[in-house]
């Protein structure tokens, strides 16, 4: 039986299918096709014609004749249909207000404990995994959960269009890989930025739910199992939210060149006055990224990319690697 969401009961809509099939029929005829009293079968023919199911002529015995399926029942399952839509919208209300109250009352419903790198990298991905616009990232150096370059929910979720945006730490690019994995974030649409230091390890998803650290664990091979929370809608989410804007706003931009050289700056692009080995080492530079690693990722020795990197400041008149940086800016060199 289908009807029973348009306010039609078994019975009902067994005698109303009797009816469309047989054109017209008396109570005795249901009584006796349906094995009911005759008493039960008048009732039930009454409740059609109250419905506006069927009509009956006026004499003794009444004839039933069933009314047209789309003018007797599509009105009765389209109300049926809005009073179960607005069913649906309340129950949602309500949901969210239980909610609501249980994290009033019940902290474990906006913190969670995770306990154990294996467990973090789990909800990492799974939060990854659930992403519909936006990842913001605290990056910093030494691995505690997912290594550099193994994070491939990121990429599946760049595809899907969900935004990232990125801060790295000038720590971050000494990890072996570092660079080339930023460069290939970059390329597939990660927005990153790089800072000389982050207080901590963090990750937002939808600004409605933040995984970071309650206890600072070991890295990657330390005996420290880390102990992270998994914190949901809270006062304490927006003051996650609003450090990391706050770190943002003064970090450096990262990008990407044609040849996957990162530029730290969005300065004036390439100039003759300097060698491409050396634009590419002042741009990593500049991004904060240090000496051996840069060394690493031009295939250079470090004592060649500290020579040249003085050689530059001599050019630039510049005392200082940030006045090199300032410089490099001002003349076009980036």
């Amino acid at each position: 039986m289908v009807l029973e969401v348009a306010g039609v009961s078994h019975e009902e809509e067994a005698a109303y299918r009797l009816l469309v099939t047989s054109g017209r029929a008396t109570a005795q005829d249901l009584a006796q096709r349906a094995g009911l009293p005759h008493a039960d079968a008048a009732r039930i023919l009454d409740a059609l014609a109250s419905k506006g199911l069927a009509s009956h002529t006026d004499g003794t015995p009444r004839v039933f004749r069933a009314a047209p399926p789309d003018v007797a029942l599509l009105p009765r399952l389209k109300r049926s249909a809005d009073a179960l839509e607005l069913a649906r919208f309340e129950a949602a209300r309500l949901v969210e207000s239980y909610r609501d109250t249980m994290r009033r009352h019940d902290a474990g419903q906006l913190l969670e404990v995770i306990t154990g790198a294996e467990a973090l990298r789990q909800h990492l991905r799974q939060i990854q995994a659930g992403v519909q616009d936006e990842m913001l990232w605290f990056c910093k150096a030494q691995y505690v959960a997912m290594p550099s370059g193994s994070n491939a929910e990121e990429f599946q979720a760049l595809g899907r269009g969900v935004r990232y945006r990125v801060l790295y730490e000038k720590a971050f690019f000494d990890d072996e890989g570092a660079v080339d994995n930023v460069v290939a974030g970059v390329q597939a649409g990660e927005v990153a930025r790089a800072v000389p230091h982050l207080p901590l390890r963090l990750a937002i998803a939808d600004r409605s739910v933040a995984v970071f650290p309650l206890v600072a664990g070991g890295p990657h091979g330390s005996p420290e199992e880390p102990t992270t929370a998994l914190v949901r809608d809270s006062n304490l989410l927006a003051a996650l939210i609003a450090l990391f804007e706050r770190y943002w706003e003064d970090a450096v931009p990262l990008n990407v060149d044609d040849d996957g050289a990162i530029s730290g700056t969005d300065g004036a692009g390439p100039s003759d006055a300097l060698s491409p080995t050396d634009r590419k080492l002042l741009s990593l530079l500049v991004a904060g990224v240090a000496d051996k690693a840069i060394a690493s990722q031009l295939g250079l020795s470090r004592r060649t990319v500290q020579r040249r990197i003085q050689g530059m400041m001599e050019r630039a008149g510049a005392a200082t690697r940030m006045q090199l940086a300032w410089q490099a800016a001002r003349r076009g060199w980036l």
